[in-house]
């Protein structure tokens, strides 16, 4: 007779917020708010998946967070019905907050969560929690945007999340490559001593989370994941980036970006006005090319020495190289509006040329920026 591999705990009663936690070596905690459509298919999938095979103890607990409409009677009947499965109600909204105060009180080795919709494929919860159980990690994170993950998602909520990632990783200094999937897993042990110094209740939770480990020194294990896009996400864009914004100034993200746009506005004027001075016995591009050629390597040693505090000449050619090629990306950008103006008007005004340029440059600046951060001056600013 086969016996399943997973040892998953008795039934019990559903558990509130000040319930006793039980010892295992995985908790994964799914948090939920107005999610009675979805709730019981999802939970039945995780536990039979559990129950298939899974090699570690486990518990799976339903966080509702503020639901007002039937998730948690069926939280609770799924807490009654399923061995290893247990129901938390608190009365206030917020995954980070849910996150904190079970995380807080768990006694499991592992402390992973994930989202009811279950868009991550559950084959990677297995390389999610095993480097962490082992030792070899402190805190594991499901990717999207690495090598080896496959995403089914439309190109809106691709840009979004790519472009916050670079974001994260221009004013915060991130090296993790994805902030926001909801697939990630913490060493119990260094979850109690980050927990507290977190402040987000919200979606922010992840991010501050991810950042304060980083500034720790954790380790951060990655994992490629297939992810499918859940159509009916209920995920308020506009708010979340919002809070989101907020999170990183209030986290220190904002000082560095202040001094580069000062520094990029100046660059700007200075290039818009060498351009007009060229244009005038040049042609747009060239006028274009040289102009903002002049302005990269003045940009670069700038904000080389002011944005990013580096003094010295210690890899000041290894710099200016890699801001030449951020330059040339500028340069796509700016003389492929230019070619485009001058497609749809073969003889454009002065003040249109400069328009156009002044929109591409900004466009130009944030990518730099970007780039300045995660690759430039990488790994040798103070």
């Amino acid at each position: 007779m086969n016996t399943p591999a997973i040892a998953l705990e008795p039934a019990a009663e559903p558990a509130t917020a000040d319930g006793p936690p039980g010892t295992c070596q995985v908790e994964i905690v799914v948090p939920v708010k107005d999610e009675e459509t979805d709730l019981a298919p999802g939970i039945r999938r995780l536990h039979a998946f559990l129950a298939g095979g899974f090699p570690f103890t486990a518990r799976v607990t339903i966080a509702d967070n503020g639901s007002t409409d039937s998730t948690w009677d069926i939280a609770v009947a799924l807490a009654a019905e399923m061995p290893g499965v247990t129901a938390v109600r608190l009365d206030q909204p917020g995954r980070g907050r849910a996150l904190r105060s079970i995380w807080s009180r768990s006694g499991a080795d592992v402390l992973a969560y994930m989202d009811i919709d279950l868009s991550t494929d559950l084959n990677a919860l297995l390389p999610l929690v095993a480097p962490l159980l082992s030792g070899h990690s402190d805190v594991a994170i499901g990717t999207r945007l690495a090598r080896g993950s496959r995403v089914v998602r439309g190109p809106r909520r691709e840009m979004i999340s790519r472009g916050y990632n670079l974001l994260l990783q221009a004013t915060l200094g991130a090296r993790f490559s994805d902030a926001q999937c909801g697939f990630k897993a913490i060493r119990r042990d260094k979850a109690r001593e980050l927990l507290p110094l977190t402040q987000d209740g919200g979606w922010f939770f992840d991010t501050e989370l991810l950042v304060l480990a980083e500034r720790a020194g954790l380790r951060i294990h990655e994992v490629p994941v297939d992810w499918t896009d859940d159509p009916d996400s209920r995920v308020n864009v506009r708010a979340t980036a919002l809070a989101d914004l907020r999170g990183i100034l209030r986290m220190g993200g904002g000082q560095r970006l202040a001094r580069f746009v000062v520094i990029g506005a100046a660059s700007t004027l200075a290039y818009l006005l060498i351009y007009l001075v060229l244009r005038r016995g040049l042609a747009a591009q060239t006028a274009n090319a040289i102009s903002l050629l002049v302005t990269a390597v003045a940009n670069t040693a700038v904000n080389r020495r002011v944005t990013f505090g580096i003094s010295g000449r210690r890899h000041v050619v290894r710099h200016q190289l890699r801001g030449l090629i951020a330059f040339a990306a500028g340069l796509l950008l700016t003389s492929g509006a230019l070619a485009m103006l001058h497609w749809m008007v073969p003889q454009p005004t002065r003040a249109a040329e400069l328009a156009v340029l002044l929109v591409a440059s900004l466009v130009a600046t944030l990518a730099r920026f970007a780039l300045y951060r995660s690759w430039v001056f990488r790994g040798t600013s103070q």
